[in-house]
C-alpha cells in the first residue's frame, strides 16, 4: 500500500526520481572508459573489469526482485542509490586494476538492486490512487525522460571536460566528481519523494523471497522450453548484448584515435552523447509506422540489420563527421528497435510470469555483453578498434533471423488453452499493441 497520492502527483514523482536516476549515468558516459585509459588500464583489462558488472547483474537480478517484493521497494531502492554513491566515489580515485573490478562489481549490485523497483512502485500507486488510470501514459513519457536525463548529463559532462584541468583534478575526473554530487541529490529525493507504506514482514519475508528465487527462475526458463517464439526473442538479447560493446566502449576508443586527442574527443562525446539519445528518442517516435509499413517481428529484423550497418560505418569512417554520423544513426535505430522487441515479448507471455521473462530477456544480454567487452576489446588491441567494430556489427546482424518464429507466430491464430490454468501452452500470435 501506498500514500494517498493523486495519479498525477504518483507520475510527477516517477518521473522526477526517474530523471535524477538516469543524471549520473550521462554525467559518467563521455569519460568513463577514457579516464580508465588516463589511469593507465589497457583495453583488454578494461574488457575484464566490465565482466564484474555483468556477472554480478546476472546472478542478482532475479534474487533482488524478490528481495524487493518482501522488504518494500523503498528500501531497495535507497540500498541501490547508497551502493551506486559508493561505487562512484570510489571510480574518482581508483587508479589500479584491482580498485576498477570493485568499481564495476558494485555496478552490478546497484543494477541489479535498481533494476524494477521504481516502475513497480509507479504502477502499483498509480493503481492506489485510481484502480482504472491508464499508467501506460507515464510509462511512456519516462522514454523521454531517460533520454532527456542522459542527454543533458553528456553534454553537461563535454562542457566539464572541456574546461580543462583545475588542479590537480584532471579534465576527464571532472564529470565524475559532479556524477557524486547528482547521485547524492537523487538519493536525497528517494528519502523525500518515494512514500511506500507496507506492513512489517522482517527478515522471514526476506529469507522466503531468497527461497523462492530459484524456483521463479526455473519457471521462466521452463516457459522458454515450450516457447519457440519465446526461446528465439530471449537470444536476440546474447546477440544485442555482445555487439552493444562497439556503441557504449569502444566508440570513445574509436573516436579519441580518428581525432589524436583523448581530451578533445571526450569534450565532443558530450554533446554527441545528447544528440544521439534525441536521435533514439526520434526512433522510438517512428515505431507505429514501422508497425504499420512492416510489422512488428519485419520491423524489429531489419533493424537489427541497419544497427550492424551503422556499426561498421563507426568502425570503417576515416573522420570524426563521418563517426558520429554513424553513431547517430545507431542509436535512432535503437530507439526504434527497443519497443519492437519488447511489445512482441510481451505477446508471448501473460499472467504471473511476465515480469520474470522480462527479467530473464534483460539478463541475457549481461554474461554476453561481459563477453563482448573481453572479446572486442582484446581484438581491437591486437588489431584495431575498427575492426573490432566490423566484429560486433556483424554478431548485431545476425541476430535477425531469430524474429521469423515471431513473424509466423502473427500470421497464425492464437493459441487457447483448454485444459485451464494447468495447461502449460503460452498465448502467441496476440494482437496487442506495444506498450
Amino acid at each position: 500500500m501506498v500514500s494517498a497520492l493523486t495519479v498525477r502527483q504518483v507520475r510527477r514523482r516517477y518521473l522526477t526520481l526517474y530523471g535524477l536516476r538516469w543524471l549520473p549515468t550521462g554525467l559518467m558516459i563521455p569519460v568513463m572508459i577514457l579516464l580508465m585509459q588516463e589511469r593507465g588500464l589497457s583495453l583488454p583489462q578494461i574488457g575484464l573489469v566490465g565482466t564484474a558488472q555483468g556477472l554480478l547483474v546476472l546472478a542478482l537480478e532475479l534474487p533482488t526482485g524478490g528481495l524487493a517484493d518482501a522488504l518494500g521497494r523503498r528500501p531497495v531502492l535507497l540500498a541501490a542509490g547508497a551502493i551506486n554513491l559508493v561505487s562512484l566515489s570510489l571510480f574518482a580515485v581508483a587508479d589500479t586494476f584491482t580498485l576498477f573490478f570493485l568499481v564495476w562489481a558494485l555496478q552490478g549490485v546497484y543494477r541489479a538492486l535498481d533494476s524494477g523497483p521504481l516502475e513497480s512502485w509507479y504502477v502499483d500507486a498509480t493503481l492506489a490512487a485510481d484502480p482504472d488510470a491508464p499508467y501506460e501514459q507515464g510509462l511512456g513519457y519516462a522514454g523521454t525522460v531517460i533520454g532527456g536525463a542522459i542527454g543533458a548529463g553528456a553534454l553537461l559532462s563535454g562542457g566539464l571536460v572541456a574546461l580543462g584541468p583545475i588542479g590537480p583534478i584532471s579534465a576527464l575526473t571532472l564529470p565524475v566528481l559532479v556524477a557524486i554530487g547528482a547521485q547524492a541529490v537523487a538519493l536525497v529525493a528517494l528519502l523525500v519523494l518515494l512514500v511506500e507504506h507496507r506492513p512489517a514482514t522482517g527478515f522471514a519475508a526476506v529469507r522466503a523471497s531468497v527461497a523462492q528465487a530459484p524456483r521463479m527462475i526455473g519457471e521462466a526458463v521452463g516457459l522458454l522450453r515450450r516457447s519457440r517464439v519465446l526461446l528465439a526473442l530471449v537470444a536476440v538479447e546474447l546477440f544485442w548484448g555482445f555487439g552493444m560493446v562497439t556503441f557504449e566502449s569502444l566508440l570513445p576508443v574509436r573516436l579519441a584515435e580518428v581525432i589524436g586527442n583523448p581530451e578533445r574527443a571526450a569534450a565532443l562525446l558530450g554533446p554527441a552523447n545528447s544528440a544521439a539519445w534525441i536521435a533514439s528518442a526520434a526512433g522510438a517516435a517512428l515505431t507505429p509506422l514501422l508497425l504499420r509499413w512492416l510489422g512488428a517481428a519485419p520491423g524489429a529484423a531489419l533493424l537489427r540489420i541497419l544497427q550492424g550497418v551503422t556499426v561498421v560505418g563507426m568502425g570503417l569512417f576515416a573522420g570524426p563527421v563521418g563517426v558520429l554520423v554513424a553513431y547517430l544513426a545507431c542509436y535512432a535505430v535503437h530507439g526504434a528497435s527497443n519497443p519492437l522487441h519488447q511489445g512482441l515479448l510481451h505477446r508471448q507471455v501473460d499472467g504471473p510470469y511476465r515480469t520474470s521473462v522480462l527479467s530473464l530477456n534483460s539478463m541475457m544480454a549481461q554474461p554476453a555483453g561481459a563477453l563482448g567487452g573481453v572479446v572486442l576489446t582484446a581484438l581491437a588491441a591486437t588489431t584495431s578498434v575498427g575492426a573490432a567494430m566490423v566484429v560486433g556489427a556483424v554478431v548485431l546482424a545476425v541476430a535477425a533471423p531469430l524474429y521469423l518464429p515471431a513473424w509466423r507466430a502473427a500470421r497464425q491464430p492464437a493459441v487457447v488453452p483448454t485444459t485451464g490454468a494447468a495447461d502449460s501452452r503460452l498465448p502467441v500470435g496476440r494482437q496487442a499493441a506495444d506498450h
